[in-house]
């Protein structure tokens, strides 16, 4: 009788598990894709405008990027040629 009881109990408790997943998951997603946007909006914010700038037409405008110091050689290493040998 304890064994049928215990096996009543998991299966319940595993039902009640389901049904408060399917309940709460949605939540907890919505709510972590709120934060996630709202951290987003705050961090990246000021360059909402950036592009947004009206140009004067035919003026040219040039963007830099960062500079990435020094170039690194083309030279990788030696070149071996390899001859087979019978």
């Amino acid at each position: 009788m304890v064994v049928l009881k215990t096996i009543l109990f998991l299966i319940l408790v595993y039902y009640a598990f389901k049904l408060l997943a399917k309940w709460l998951a949605p939540r907890l997603f919505n709510y972590a894709v709120k934060k996630t946007h709202e951290r987003f909006g705050q961090e990246f914010g000021s360059y909402q405008h950036y592009g947004n700038e009206p140009n004067d037409e035919g003026k040219t405008t040039i963007f830099k990027g960062a500079s990435k110091g020094s170039k690194p050689s083309k030279k990788v290493g030696e070149y071996i040629d390899f001859e087979e040998i019978d």
